[in-house]
């Protein structure tokens, strides 16, 4: 087997040939450019923008979550408590041995509750 290296039509599609690499890189680059380019202008979704009509200073802000085991009533499985302090909300979940997961059992936002009886 006689092969040479660096022969012309080596390339992938004869783009990176010798002597055409600079003209092949190039393409490349601009081509990465405009991609660039085209996701950059592109509108943030919802997740990132927060929900539509809310200002910056209402979006959600990044969680510090600190997690409790406990047990539920009328539950075999044991529940796992996890505490947004920074959001101020408190989700409930179980472990489901069938399906191997974990199954929401609820949700608080504790700012509402706070403010629902201001008396209590």
């Amino acid at each position: 087997m006689n092969t040479k290296i660096g022969t012309r039509g080596a390339g992938v599609s004869g783009l990176l040939q010798i002597g055409g690499s600079r003209r092949g890189l190039l393409l490349l680059n601009l081509c990465l450019l405009f991609v660039l380019g085209v996701v950059s202008l592109a509108p943030l979704a919802e997740a990132q923008n927060g929900i539509s009509g809310q200002s910056y200073q209402t979006m959600r802000v990044r969680g510090q979550y600190s997690v409790v085991g406990g047990e539920s009533l009328g539950e075999v499985a044991s529940t796992v408590f996890v505490l947004d302090s920074a959001n101020r909300e408190l989700v409930s979940l179980r472990w489901n041995d069938s399906t191997k997961s974990l199954e929401g059992i609820g949700f608080r936002d504790l700012v509402l509750d706070a403010n629902r009886d201001p008396d209590r």
